[in-house]
């Protein structure tokens, strides 16, 4: 199936460790992943699939056929650039699976709401008149991260790249480099909790 070989090969470019829109891989010295981190990077850095977390610890989930008519009443996309598009419109928060994106395209298709053509080797989806009457009035999309502070996603940006700047002066720092990034991490950490023991200033609500 087209469709199977396209998601296998694209996932396999996704983990090569490019930055922007793909997985990194984070690497130590050795190779083995910055201590504390794993192989693929921090639980809150920009590895996709591992997107922020909302509602009792669970990833948020978006309805997949809706998102995928309003995509595709962009232009034509494949299977895959739909994943990519609701994981970067998201920032993460939204990345579904093969499994749930391919066999709603396929129920889409049987419904006559979409076409689908093989172009360059890859199956490529657009919408049919019968489904531009269905495309949603709102993104889906938009429903997913709804409350979300986006405070959290500049902080889980922003720890994904200190540890990838942490990982290159790991890996070619000379050792007095490695040794002021560190001394420069443990101020960073202590701070860090210094902020949490700050007592919050009272709002102008709670002033009597």
């Amino acid at each position: 199936m087209g469709h199977r070989d396209e998601g296998r090969g694209r996932g396999a470019e996704a983990t090569s460790g490019q930055v922007g829109g793909r997985r990194q891989r984070w690497d130590g010295p050795d190779g083995g992943g910055m201590p504390g981190f794993g192989m693929h990077g921090p639980p809150f850095g920009r590895g996709r699939g591992r997107g922020m977390r909302g509602g009792q610890g669970r990833r948020r989930r978006g309805d997949v056929r809706a998102a995928a008519l309003a995509l595709l009443a962009e232009r034509p996309m494949h299977g895959y650039e739909m994943i990519q598009e609701l994981d970067e419109r998201t920032s993460g928060v939204w990345r579904p699976s093969p499994g749930a994106v391919y066999p709603a395209l396929q129920l889409l298709e049987d419904q006559g709401l979409v076409t689908a053509a093989d172009v360059d080797g890859k199956r490529r989806y657009q919408l049919t008149d019968a489904g531009r009457a269905e495309v949603p009035e709102q993104a889906p999309w938009d429903d997913v991260t709804r409350g979300i502070d986006p405070v959290q996603f500049k902080l889980r940006d922003a720890i994904g790249d200190i540890a990838l700047a942490a990982t290159q002066v790991s890996r070619a720092g000379t050792p007095e480099q490695r040794a002021a990034a560190a001394e420069l991490l443990a101020r960073t950490h202590r701070g860090l909790y210094a902020i949490l023991a700050q007592e919050p200033e009272p709002s102008a609500g709670d002033a009597s």
